[in-house]
């Protein structure tokens, strides 16, 4: 049975697939151990040797790990069941496989032993940056970068080799001699070198580290668990996550935590309701622009998120009305030049008068004062953009300050999205 790359993809058509982890545990007493039967076939899958994400449990795990390359045995001391292993082999695949950019697992990895560093780059997106070379097993690919790996990718070479030098009527016997006396012993055990390592990791840094380290393992154990709450309860969980991060002080940098967390929980399209609520505070017109990254990771090409964005606007306006109800115009322009807003979601919007986040009084009220802009919009020529503005009203000192406990939230089964045309694409941190 094959899952996605990706599991917090839902989607059964996604691309890249792998094989479900297989354990079967053997032995007995201290002996005991975890052979993982199909790590080959999933590391292939990953594009990274299968001892890799061998050591990465035994990092996690605090267990030695043996790889009997000749046999294809990869091997974790102690007793594991595989739904364990197949959890903490998303956090692998998120630290070490998935692009930081556009979240595809066409990566690799350049190891560079004098700097000791390790880049990553993305065939799909063009994406090129450095590994945080904080977690253990880093310190096992500096020693064992991937050209040199004894693993299924290194073996298929030597196939390769030995059936062209067949075809080139050389000595297969004195090549795979050669190939034998290249590679490393049969089973190698890491143990020994790894113990130094863990007894030089005993600073308060390094403790601090690992504990975060085992607390985003034990969160990604509990997705399933959370994937049965009900929709209100995921919201009030993501909801709690971005203030959290927001009281932690935090907040400018987390925005793909964030968009992650929104997709974890499955409440994605949701996601501008909760960050406009908890991201724009007294002076709504510079937090647009402080925050337009985190906004757009959720707006950009996604028509639901961006009704969400206005729902929320709207929430904000019926708390302080007064000093928002005759800046309607300004701020929705400013959303749209900031491309949290496309055209047509607005245009929209200002068809229908809708009491889903207000009352239909008040909701008509932000309909008249917005239709200066509505206006603009519509009779405005695509060359002179922006040119046309006498009829927004321009103030720069907006006063705005949005209780959370005046939050509401009303779930409502969404309606299937038409087909919208697909627009060019744009790239957020370059932003």
């Amino acid at each position: 049975m094959s899952v996605n790359v990706n599991r917090s993809v839902s989607d059964q058509f996604y691309r890249y697939k792998m094989p479900r982890l297989i354990a079967k545990v053997e032995g007995k007493g201290n002996g005991i151990k975890t052979v993982i039967v199909n790590m080959v076939d999933v590391a292939k899958a990953l594009n990274r040797p299968p001892t890799y994400p061998t050591k990465f449990f035994g990092c996690e795990l605090g267990a030695q790990t043996q790889f009997d390359v000749k046999n294809d045995r990869y091997i974790v001391n102690g007793s594991h069941e595989a739904n364990k292993l197949q959890d903490m082999l998303d956090g692998f695949i998120r630290k070490f496989v998935l692009c930081p950019e556009c979240d595809n697992p066409e990566t690799d990895l350049h190891i560079n032993p004098k700097k000791q560093t390790i880049g990553n780059s993305c065939k799909a997106c063009g994406y090129r940056g450095m590994l945080d070379t904080r977690h253990k097993l880093c310190t096992f690919i500096l020693k064992n970068p991937p050209e040199n790996e004894s693993g299924s990718v290194k073996k298929e070479k030597e196939k390769k080799n030995r059936k062209k030098d067949k075809e080139n009527g050389s000595n297969s016997g004195e090549a795979g001699q050669r190939n034998d006396i290249d590679a490393p012993d049969a089973v190698v055990s890491d143990g020994d070198d790894d113990d130094e390592d863990w007894a030089e990791e005993t600073t308060a840094e390094a403790q601090r580290r690992r504990m975060e380290e085992i607390s985003e393992h034990a969160k990604g154990l509990t997705l399933s668990d959370d994937l049965e709450k009900t929709l209100e309860e995921r919201v009030n969980m993501f909801y709690n996550f971005v203030k959290q991060k927001k009281e932690e002080g935090v907040i400018v940098s987390a925005d793909k935590e964030i968009l992650a967390e929104a997709e974890r929980l499955e409440v994605r399209a949701m996601g501008p309701l909760i960050l406009s609520e908890l991201l724009f505070d007294a002076n709504i017109r510079e937090q647009i622009k402080k925050y337009k990254r985190h906004f757009l990771r959720f707006c950009h090409n996604d028509k639901k998120a961006q009704k969400y964005l206005l729902g929320g606007f709207e929430c904000l306006v019926k708390l302080h009305q007064s000093q928002l109800l005759p800046r309607v115009s300004i701020i929705l322009k400013d959303l749209y030049d900031s491309d949290l807003l496309e055209e047509d979601v607005i245009l929209a919007w200002a068809e229908k008068v809708s009491k889903k986040y207000v009352s239909k009084e008040l909701a008509k009220e932000i309909h008249a004062k917005a239709e200066p802009f509505v206006k603009w919009l519509k009779e405005a020529e695509e060359e002179s953009e922006g040119s046309e503005e006498e009829d927004v009203e321009d103030e720069d000192n907006v006063e705005v300050v949005y209780s959370s406990s005046a939050r509401e939230l009303k779930m409502e089964t969404a309606k299937p999205e038409k087909a919208e045309k697909e627009e060019e694409d744009i790239d957020i941190d370059a932003i």
